[in-house]
C-alpha cells in the first residue's frame, strides 16, 4: 500500500499559495530515504503535519553577500555535488533578484531531486553557492506539496530533540542518527521574493534543518555522535578516496583528521 506523509493545505492562508505552489515551488536531500528508514507502520499511518503562516515579518541579511547573475547561472541538467567536494563548505550568498531565471533553477532542483529519489535539494548540492533549497515531503512529482524557500532564517526552534536516521544525496548510500529539534519557526522569502514567517513540525521540519544546514556549510555527519560516525567512517573515507581519483588532488577534509565542528547557533548543542 502506498503511504505518505501528508500537509493540511487547508491551513494555508491566500498569502502562503505562491510560496506553496504545486509546480514552481524545496530542500535537500535523500528524504524520501527517510521514508524508507522509517517502520511501515509509522509511514503508513503518519498524524497530520501543520504548517501555519504566522505573520509576515522583515529581518535583516546585510551581512550575506548579494548573489550576482553569474552565481546563479546553471546548466541544465544539474547534478549532485558529492562529500567532500569544497563547494559543500563554502559560503552561500543571499538571493535579491527574483526573476524567471530563478523559477527555471527552482524547477530544475527538483527535477533532479525527484531524479535521485530525494524529498529535499538544497542550491549548494547542484554546484550553486546560492541560499535556496526546495523540498516536497512525498517525494513524488505531481504528490504532496513542493516548497521552495529562498534566503531562510531559523527564528525560533523547540526544546524537544528527536532522533532520526538520515541520508543525504551528496553523500550516497550513507544513512545515520541525527538528533535534531523536532519543530522550527522560519522567517523566508517564497519563489516572488515576498516575506513569511511559517513553522514546521515533523518530517518537513527535519527536511528543513537538513537542508539548512547545507546552506550554512554544514553536512549531516558533523552533527553526529563520535559512536555513529564510527560506524561510517569507511564509507566516508570511500567517498574521499572516490573524490582523489577523479580529481587527482588530496581531499580537502578527511574524517580520519577531523575535529567536531562548532554547530550553527540555533539547533542544539555542539
Amino acid at each position: 500500500m502506498a503511504c505518505s506523509i501528508w500537509l493540511h493545505t487547508s491551513l494555508f492562508s491566500p498569502a502562503l499559495l505562491p510560496f506553496i505552489s504545486r509546480r514552481t515551488n524545496i530542500l535537500s536531500s535523500n528524504l524520501r530515504r527517510f521514508h524508507r528508514s522509517v517502520s511501515a507502520p509509522n509511514r503508513c499511518k503518519p498524524p497530520p503535519i501543520e504548517v501555519r503562516v504566522q505573520a509576515k515579518r522583515s529581518f535583516s541579511l546585510k551581512d550575506d553577500e548579494v548573489a550576482s547573475p553569474a552565481d546563479l547561472s546553471f546548466q541544465a541538467p544539474l547534478k549532485i555535488v558529492e562529500y567532500p567536494f569544497p563547494i559543500l563548505r563554502a559560503k552561500n550568498k543571499r538571493i535579491d533578484t527574483f526573476d524567471d531565471n530563478l523559477k527555471k533553477l527552482v524547477d530544475e532542483m527538483f527535477d533532479v531531486m525527484y531524479k535521485t529519489d530525494g524529498i529535499g535539494l538544497s542550491a549548494p548540492q547542484v554546484g550553486i553557492n546560492v541560499q535556496l533549497m526546495v523540498f516536497n515531503p512525498v517525494g513524488e512529482r505531481g504528490e504532496g506539496e513542493e516548497i521552495v524557500l529562498v534566503n531562510p532564517r531559523v527564528s525560533k526552534y523547540s526544546k524537544k530533540m528527536v532522533l532520526f536516521n538520515e541520508g543525504c544525496l551528496s553523500f550516497p548510500g550513507i544513512y545515520a542518527d541525527v538528533e535534531r529539534p523536532e519543530s522550527v519557526k522560519i522567517d523566508a522569502r517564497d519563489i516572488t521574493g515576498a516575506r513569511f514567517l511559517v513553522n514546521l513540525s515533523g518530517l518537513p521540519a527535519r527536511v528543513f534543518q537538513h537542508e539548512f544546514d547545507h546552506l550554512q556549510g554544514v553536512l549531516f555527519f558533523d552533527r553526529m555522535t563520535e559512536e555513529v560516525i564510527d560506524s561510517i567512517r569507511a564509507e566516508l573515507q570511500a567517498l574521499e578516496k572516490k573524490y582523489e581519483d577523479k580529481t587527482g588532488k588530496p581531499s580537502p577534509e578527511k574524517v580520519a583528521t577531523r575535529q567536531r565542528r562548532t554547530m550553527v547557533a540555533g539547533f542544539g548543542k555542539s
